[in-house]
C-alpha cells in the first residue's frame, strides 16, 4: 500500500491496542504504543531509501528482504526497543506485541496488489502479488479517515477500529470474488492460459490484464465485468546466445527479470550497437507500458549503457540511456 495509507493503519492499530486492558490504563503505554504501531506500518519500507542509489538496486530489492519473515521479527524487536529506550517504565511486552501487529499488518496487505512482495521468504524467493486490491484504494483510505473522525468526536477507539475493520474485511472478501470471476470468465475463453496477472486501477469497475497463454501474450482491460483485449504478442522464448546472455548479465536487465512475472522482449540493430528491450505488460496506460529495461550492447559484447525504471515517453529514455545511467562495464 502507499504511504498515507500505512500511516492511517498505524494509527488505527494504535486505537485497537485499547483493547489490551495494560494500554487502555497506561497513558505512558498508550503513547508509546501508538508510536510503535505508527512506525511499524513503516518500517518494512525503509528500503525506499535505496532508490538514492540506483533504479536496479531499489527495484531487486524494495519489499525483498525487508518483507520477508525474519524481517519482519527483526523490525517489531528493533522499533519496539528503540522506543522502550526512552520509556522504560513501560512495559515492553505489550509494546512489543503491537509494534510486532503492525509490521505484520503492513505486509499483510501489501501481498494482496499487484507489485507484490517476497514475503514468504526465506522459504521461497517468489514474488507474491494476489492483485486485487489497488496500492492506494480510496475506500480503504477513506474508512480509516472515517475512524479517525469518529474516534476524534470521542467515539470509543477499540470499538470504533474493530467495526472499521470488519467493513474493511468484507470488502477485501469482495474484491477477492470480483478478481476470481474475472479469472474464471478468462479461463473459459482461453484454454490454454497458463497465468493471469490482474492489476486493479484506482476505479473499483476498471482492471488491468495480463493474460499468458502456451502461445501469446494478451493485454486486456475489465470494465464492469466486460473483458476486451487491447494487445495481442507472440511468446517468444529468450534466444539462447552470447548477446543475450551478455544482456541477462547487466545490473538493469537483471533486476527487471528478478521482479516482472510478464513481460515480452525486442531487439533492434543499429549501427554501433543493439539494443535489448524487455517490456512489463502489467501496467499499460494510455496505449504505453512504463515499465522497461533496457541494454545496449556493442559487436564486442561490451554493454554501453542500460536503464530500468518507469518511463512515460521514449524521448525520455533515450535521454536516460544516452546520459548512460547506471551502465554496467
Amino acid at each position: 500500500m502507499d504511504t498515507g495509507t500505512h500511516i492511517v493503519m498505524g494509527v488505527a492499530l494504535g486505537g485497537l491496542a485499547t483493547l489490551d486492558p495494560a494500554v487502555q490504563n497506561d497513558p505512558a503505554l498508550f503513547s508509546a504504543v501508538m508510536v510503535g504501531t505508527i512506525l511499524g506500518s513503516q518500517a518494512p519500507d525503509f528500503d525506499t531509501i535505496l532508490k538514492l542509489k540506483n533504479n536496479a538496486v531499489y527495484i531487486r530489492h524494495h519489499r525483498g528482504l525487508t518483507h520477508s519473515m525474519p524481517a519482519v521479527l527483526f523490525w517489531g524487536l528493533a522499533v519496539s526497543g528503540i522506543i522502550y529506550a526512552f520509556t522504560p517504565d513501560v512495559p515492553y511486552l505489550n509494546l512489543w506485541l503491537w509494534t510486532f501487529l503492525a509490521v505484520i499488518l503492513h505486509v499483510l496487505v501489501d501481498v494482496f496488489n499487484a507489485y507484490g512482495t517476497q514475503a514468504y521468504r526465506p522459504f521461497t524467493n517468489r514474488w507474491v502479488a494476489y492483485g486485487f486490491i489497488n496500492t492506494f484504494d480510496s475506500y480503504i483510505f477513506t474508512f480509516h479517515i472515517i475512524g479517525i473522525i469518529a474516534w476524534s468526536l470521542g467515539a470509543n477507539p477499540a470499538f470504533t477500529w474493530l467495526i472499521i475493520y470488519f467493513v474493511i474485511l468484507l470488502y477485501y472478501i469482495k474484491r477477492y470474488l470480483e478478481k476470481r470471476e474475472l479469472v474464471r470468465k478468462i479461463n473459459e475463453y482461453y484454454p490454454d492460459v497458463e497465468k493471469v496477472a490482474t492489476s486493479p486501477t484506482m476505479k473499483q469497475n476498471i482492471w488491468r490484464l495480463a493474460i499468458t497463454t502456451k502461445d501469446k501474450f494478451y493485454v486486456g482491460i475489465a470494465r464492469n465485468g466486460h473483458i476486451d483485449i487491447i494487445d495481442e504478442f507472440n511468446k517468444i522464448p529468450l534466444p539462447d546466445n552470447k548477446l543475450m546472455a551478455r544482456a541477462k548479465e547487466d545490473k538493469n536487465v537483471s533486476a527487471f527479470l528478478s521482479f516482472s512475472p510478464v513481460y515480452r522482449w525486442e531487439m533492434n540493430k543499429y549501427d554501433d550497437y543493439t539494443e535489448v528491450r524487455f517490456i512489463d505488460l502489467r501496467y499499460r496506460s494510455k496505449g504505453h507500458y512504463p515499465f522497461v529495461a533496457v541494454v545496449q550492447i556493442n559487436e564486442d559484447l561490451k554493454i554501453l549503457s542500460s536503464y530500468t525504471g518507469w518511463i512515460f515517453s521514449e524521448q525520455k529514455l533515450q535521454r536516460k540511456l544516452m546520459l548512460g545511467e547506471n551502465p554496467t562495464t
